[in-house]
């Protein structure tokens, strides 16, 4: 990691300010480099924190290897069709980090960000006061974990925790473990607790799943094939609403597979529909179980047809591919589960995260806290996002796609930045 002492202002002011530093705010450090424009990334905890402390132990990609390719440092291992695990993840990105030797002052937190009448944002931290004439947000959208209020009336003696927070199986209490929510996270950690032979109580959410592998190849690489990874979010059906969607879920564990909720539930783990209410001694979930997963089968069907229309047009010759079929189905909805005899010992909260970028005093963000933009720039004059989910594509937030955003970002930056030179240079002539 570079000290940021060698790249200090003495007046504390730079050409660009850039908050986070995640593989996007790194992303944008290098095309800055690249550009010569002078900057400081500010990172509350330390670069690429997230994937170090906010992962379980047996995390891997859903994405193949081949698919990290961020800017200036493509993926050079020798299994580009597999799925790194946490520490080759950490190593990929410590060789990054290495690579771009971003200006970063870590362990500080940006308390307030707000332009002043001049234009110049005025940037205030736990060290100390900076002045930029250009910001680019980079800290993500996910930063305040979801847990529901009917959390704060469970029995004291089950242990709850975010999915930010979940470890391994070995770390919670003996007994069983309710599961909320089946996004990536939740279907994921469902699994991993499901193969170390832990009773698992799923509330299934609306989450979408997909094949990991279909016709003879990964999903992935049809779908690239497909061009649907550059299709821009204006171009999608759903327009902006796809920034609301759930991932998919499916895991690159031991090779890559599916994930099968159904399959899980003829192995013994009990599932239910969305969880509702916790009242006298009694879980509520609602009556949505069926059509959950007859939803996120639709949707697993439909991705594959996609792929078999696709063969087809092009005269590609591939494995026959056939419609997938419920290997179980529910017998009933049960919508109530007694606390007490179910034996449930943690409770691990899979519903996602909220924005929250109060720090910024900018009047770019709708009802629900996300920024109005248009592929990253704000209607705001030197104000920036770069990292959110579907910011211009599919891969806007990982790491397949952030080195494009953050080069067009950095595009932007450097015509204002030589726009506002030229009436600089003209005022005083």
């Amino acid at each position: 990691m570079s000290n940021p002492a060698h790249h200090a202002h003495a007046d504390g002011h730079y050409g660009v300010l850039v908050v986070g530093g995640g593989q996007a705010g790194l992303s944008v450090s290098y095309h800055l480099k690249q550009a010569g424009i002078d900057h400081l990334v500010v990172e509350r905890n330390t670069v690429t924190h997230t994937w170090r402390e906010q992962r379980w132990d047996a995390f891997c990609l859903v994405t193949p290897n081949w698919q990290c390719a961020l800017p200036g440092y493509p993926y050079q291992g020798d299994d580009p069709h597999g799925f790194m695990k946490k520490d080759e993840i950490i190593q990929y990105l410590d060789g990054f980090i290495a690579h771009v030797d971003a200006p970063v002052l870590e362990r500080t937190e940006v308390r307030r960000v707000k332009q002043r009448d001049d234009g110049v944002y005025a940037i205030s931290t736990t060290r100390g006061d900076f002045t930029a004439d250009q910001v680019v947000v980079a800290s993500g959208g996910y930063h305040t974990p979801i847990v529901p209020r009917l959390a704060e009336r469970l029995p004291a003696h089950i242990v709850q925790l975010q999915s930010s927070a979940y470890r391994n199986p070995q770390s919670l209490p003996e007994g069983a473990v309710m599961v909320v929510g089946t996004g990536q996270s939740g279907a994921q950690i469902a699994e991993d607790l499901h193969l170390a032979g832990r009773k698992v109580v799923l509330a299934v959410g609306e989450a979408p799943r997909c094949a990991r592998f279909y016709r003879g190849r990964d999903v992935v690489d049809w779908l690239a094939d497909m061009q649907y990874y550059d299709m821009p979010v204006e171009k999608h059906p759903l327009r902006e609403g796809v920034r609301d969607n759930t991932n998919h879920y499916v895991t690159g564990r031991d090779g890559g597979r599916d994930i099968d909720l159904r399959k899980f539930a003829a192995e013994g783990m009990e599932l239910y529909g969305r969880l509702d209410d916790l009242r006298e001694g009694q879980f509520y979930f609602a009556p949505t179980l069926g059509s959950n997963l007859d939803s996120a089968d639709d949707t697993y069907n439909r991705i594959n047809a996609s792929i078999d229309g696709f063969i087809e047009k092009h005269g590609i010759a591939a494995p026959e591919g056939a419609a997938y079929e419920p290997a179980w189905r529910p017998a009933e909805e049960r919508t109530t589960l007694d606390v007490e005899t179910s034996g449930i010992a943690a409770i691990i909260w899979c519903i996602g995260f909220t924005p929250d970028f109060s720090w910024l005093d900018a009047p770019v963000f709708n009802g629900r806290g996300y920024p109005a933009h248009t592929r990253g720039i704000t209607p705001i004059d030197g104000l920036y996002f770069v990292g959110l989910p579907w910011l211009h594509t599919w891969g806007s937030g990982r790491f397949s796609g952030v080195a494009r955003d953050a080069e067009f970002i950095v595009h932007a930056i450097r015509e204002k930045a030589q726009e506002r030179a030229s009436l600089t240079a003209a005022v005083a002539a």
